[in-house]
């Protein structure tokens, strides 16, 4: 029935989501979740707005949970936009904000939903090649542009940019928007929240998937001048004027608000990724510096792929891409130490065979 599809449905290359497989007694470490439960604060709040209530729509603006964000980054309501997961912020910032003449810029091994986002709004883009060690060289943006957009740490290779370096990048790129994609911030970076106020072309987008367990919940957020939220407000408004539902508010406001949880966890994964790091470098891998929830990692005698099959084997699934320069790269996600111990175990197995 292809012969009803649009010009524009034809030439896409959708984006294709990491496998969510129906096994028994797995380990999934493929698509970056949050091995631990969501705030019990968080689960309280999910609970009690499943009332009677749910007949009525839920409030457009989420004014409860905006003021929440905000309190969080030391910003005003007005600075934040909210939607249905980072994603759709994120569909809504290529729509809205990166739509002009010129190529917006991304680098070359990053979030592949980027060039997907850019065959279906129609924007012109250039890859900008990561370096030999795989880090993004802010001095490589200073050139003209329709906008910039990269992940902070970049994904899947987990490598940070610092504050000051993402200073820089604003600097160079003053008359077009810089999106500094944050999903993987919070377990080893320091947000480009803080420079808000000062720099009216960034906008940051975070989302609650990975540092609040709430991936099953699809809320994300964007941070910026408040005429770039209103932008993205006019966007959403024209599209889906309630975005966000009443469970998924209240659950995202009171994880928002459990800063003690929020620190818990985020520390517990850090302090497993480090442990993981040693474990692997001791079995012979090179680990990329990852300030994420997972690391990237290749061993110079194993091919990734076969590495990746042979783990399938042992009911843990990891990440592998068949994409040029990383293709002999596994991406693994972390979980609990006991998943994390498995992982190992396996690897020494397969290693050893």
């Amino acid at each position: 029935m292809s012969q009803y599809w649009s010009a524009v449905v034809r030439g896409l290359t959708p984006y294709v989501p990491g496998e969510q497989p129906k096994i028994a007694d797995l380990i999934k470490l493929n698509t970056n979740e949050n091995p631990y439960p969501p705030s019990p604060q968080a689960m309280a709040a999910m609970a009690s707005a499943v009332n009677d209530a749910l007949r009525l729509y839920p409030d457009p603006n989420a004014d409860g949970l905006k003021s929440a964000i905000a309190d969080f980054h030391g910003l005003k309501p007005a600075q934040v936009f909210v939607g249905n997961g980072s994603d759709e912020v994120l569909a809504f910032v290529f729509q809205g904000l990166l739509q002009h003449e010129r190529p917006i810029l991304f680098p070359d091994i990053t979030y592949s939903f980027y060039p997907v986002y850019c065959g279906l709004y129609g924007v012109e883009f250039t890859k900008v090649a990561l370096d030999e060690s795989f880090r993004i060289r802010v001095a490589d943006y200073a050139q003209p542009n329709g906008g910039v957009i990269l992940p902070n740490p970049n994904a899947p290779t987990g490598c940070l940019l610092s504050l000051a370096e993402i200073e820089t990048l604003l600097k160079a790129n003053m008359a077009s928007v810089v999106v500094i994609d944050e999903a993987y911030v919070d377990f080893g970076g320091e947000s480009a929240a803080a420079l808000v106020d000062r720099y009216p072309n960034l906008l940051v987008v975070q989302t609650l998937s990975k540092s609040r367990s709430l991936a099953g919940m699809r809320v994300g957020y964007a941070l910026g001048h408040p005429e770039l939220i209103d932008g993205l407000e006019r966007i959403k408004n024209s599209f889906n004027s309630y975005p966000l539902d009443r469970v998924a508010q209240a659950g995202a406001t009171a994880a928002m608000q459990d800063r003690a949880y929020f620190d818990q966890t985020r520390q517990a994964v850090i302090a497993s990724r480090e442990r993981l790091n040693g474990q692997l470098a001791a079995l012979g891998f090179e680990v990329l510096p990852s300030a994420a929830n997972f690391v990237f990692a290749r061993h110079p005698a194993r091919d990734a792929a076969q590495l990746a099959a042979a783990l399938r084997e042992r009911k843990i699934i990891v990440r592998h891409f068949k994409t040029a320069r990383i293709d002999q790269f596994l991406r693994i996600t972390i979980g609990t130490d006991e998943q994390c111990e498995a992982l190992v175990t396996a690897l020494k197995g397969i290693l050893s065979a």
